[in-house]
């Protein structure tokens, strides 16, 4: 029976073509009654004007789903042949009544008026051209209202039928444009937390490896000379290889939901305070800076924490990797009211400035690509490139808000 029923629902124009033939029948069964009967029923006989009629009547309920407003001006014309030909009506006339709540649940706004028009006008007319001799003048005006309230109600249900779907429509349409939001939000959730994943990792990996390198380099020409300082040398590769992997856990953990939480890794971000130990482990790697604290030290933000940290560790990073053997670094953290400032200066190489315009010096450039983004995300703004007498220099200039 489901079947059936998906069937028809499927197949609309078959169930109206069903009732269509229904109605020819019984029109025709009315009409061949009504004649043999010797009934004296107003309109002409002729079965040349009335069987053209039924047909087309008929016509109009098979199609009126698949064409409403081309079968509603097809009744309009039926109807006005009906008044010229004097062709009384008939069963087959129920088409009127369908074709008006066809049209207003969903024709054209056009197709809609007129329909109300012309059902409003076609009782008065049918009356007019077909009046009851017998009856009073008060009767026949009852008559025309009784004929004309049905095919009112059935514009108004369609009508309302045409409301309801429109609503519904709409709902459906919010719905979905609410889930493609909720898709491309999450989409550019994914791709924030990738790329910040990715700046961790390229911090992480080219800072500590980077010192690893180094004393790799250190104890391979100490070997037999100075084996403390190669022993002191590999206990620094020891020590930042497992720094290393700790923040790697942790941001690698985050890739997998809860994982690094429920299994008591969980490293915390680094932070303002940790940027003293950062540069003694390059001061330890061979590299001398000279670090400075100005103004009043005060609890910042997580973000600007973190921010601050990666930048000396990546700019430190860089004086390593391209500053020449004998290179020195300068770190200054200073204190605004509003505001967080980083100068990171060395005496090295240096880079040319159009590698800095496209995005750093660091191999592919990514190094001050991430530092560019960490301080946009944060709203600061960044100035790096060669200084004027040799060396490199970044500037920076994180905005500050109270810590709650």
């Amino acid at each position: 029976m489901q079947r059936l029923y998906d069937f028809l629902r499927r197949h609309p124009t078959w169930v109206d073509g069903f009732w269509a033939v229904l109605l020819f029948g019984i029109s025709v069964v009315s009409e061949a009654v009504r004649h043999e009967g010797g009934q004296d029923a107003t309109g002409t006989d002729s079965e040349a004007a009335i069987i053209p009629v039924l047909l087309l009547l008929c016509l109009v309920i098979a199609l009126r789903r698949r064409m409403p407003e081309k079968m509603l001006l097809l009744a309009i014309g039926v109807g006005m042949a009906q008044l010229a030909l004097n062709v009384a009506t008939t069963p087959a006339n129920f088409a009127f009544l369908v074709i008006t709540y066809t049209v207003a649940a969903t024709g054209a706004r056009w197709a809609s008026r007129l329909t109300l028009a012309v059902s409003l006008i076609a009782a008065p007319l049918a009356q007019m051209r077909w009046p009851e001799t017998e009856s009073t003048a008060l009767s026949n005006v009852a008559l025309v209202v009784f004929l004309t309230v049905p095919f009112i109600l059935a514009w108004v249900l369609g009508d309302s039928i045409r409301t309801r779907r429109a609503y519904y429509e709409q709902l459906e349409e919010r719905a979905t444009r609410l889930e493609r939001e909720r898709e491309a939000q999450a989409k550019v959730a994914v791709a924030a937390e990738r790329a910040r994943i990715a700046r961790e990792l390229h911090d992480v990996v080219a800072h500590n490896v980077s010192v690893m390198v180094v004393q790799a380099d250190g104890a391979a020409y100490v070997l037999d000379a100075a084996p403390d300082q190669t022993k002191k040398a590999l206990e620094t590769i020891s020590s930042t290889g497992r720094q290393a992997l700790a923040e790697m856990r942790r941001l690698l953990g985050v890739l997998r939901t809860g994982e690094h939480q429920e299994s008591g890794e969980y490293v915390p971000q680094p932070d303002v305070e940790q940027i003293d130990e950062l540069i003694e482990q390059c001061r330890t790697s061979g590299l001398p800076v000279d670090f400075k604290v100005e103004g009043t030290p005060r609890p910042l933000p997580s973000g600007v924490e973190l921010t601050a940290y990666r930048i000396v560790q990546e700019a430190l990073t860089n004086t390593r990797k391209h500053g020449g053997p004998n290179a020195g670094a300068s770190v200054r953290l200073v204190y605004f009211d509003d505001g967080l400032g980083l100068l990171v200066e060395d005496d090295g190489k240096g880079a040319p400035h159009q590698l800095c315009e496209e995005g750093g010096a660091d191999g592919q450039g990514h190094g001050l690509i991430g530092m560019r983004e960490r301080v946009g995300m944060v709203g600061g703004t960044l100035d790096a490139g060669p200084r004027p007498g040799g060396g490199f220099r970044i500037s920076v200039l994180l905005p500050l808000k109270p810590a709650l």
